[in-house]
Formats: C-alpha cells, sequence, structure tokens
C-alpha cells in the first residue's frame, strides 16, 4: 500500500511540476510581444528575424508569366456536367490471346 501511494505522488510532482513549466514558458512568450522597444531595429532584443510578406500580386522579378499558363478549356462553374463536355480517350485495342495449335 505504502508503494502505491509513493507512486501516486511521485506522477503527481511530475505533473505538476511539468504544468509549471509550461505555464512559465507561456507567460515568458506572451510578456515577449507586449514589450516594445526604442531600439533601431525594433525587434525588442529577442532576435526577431520577421519579415514582412512579399507582394504575391503579379510575376517575381519582372519576368512574364510562364508559357504553359492558358486557360482551361472547361469552365467549371458553368452549366452543365462537364463530362458532357470532355471527351473521354479511346481505350487501347485488346490484345488478341495467341492460339496454340491443338492435336488431334
Amino acid at each position: 500500500m505504502v508503494r502505491e501511494g509513493g507512486l501516486i505522488l511521485l506522477l503527481t510532482a511530475v505533473h505538476a511540476l511539468g504544468l509549471g513549466l509550461l505555464c512559465g514558458m507561456l507567460w515568458l512568450s506572451f510578456k515577449a510581444d507586449d514589450r516594445t522597444s526604442g531600439e533601431d531595429d525594433g525587434d525588442g532584443g529577442w532576435g526577431n528575424d520577421r519579415r514582412p510578406p512579399e507582394d504575391s500580386r503579379g510575376p517575381r522579378d519582372g519576368g512574364l508569366p510562364l508559357p504553359d499558363a492558358k486557360q482551361s478549356p472547361v469552365r467549371l462553374r458553368g452549366p452543365g456536367r462537364i463530362g458532357d463536355v470532355v471527351r473521354r480517350p479511346e481505350r487501347r485495342p485488346a490484345k488478341e490471346p495467341e492460339r496454340t495449335p491443338v492435336r488431334r
């Protein structure tokens, strides 16, 4: 009976320690976002390497769009079924099995 009580006490202590460490890390991370710094780089001394998002409108580096960027021949939101517009490819003909001569 003493061993069971000691085991329960040990597991409770380990879980309490883990919960305390988790709360401490969360508190530090939320506290870091609240700080404002008067430094030139504006990262608050925390090594913030986040960059603003790049402009995703248009091609990058002034290049032209890709040559394979062409409009689809079928509109998916148009009326009717897609199967009515797009033809199925023809099936390959089945190979005839080779016949072996039968001796009589």
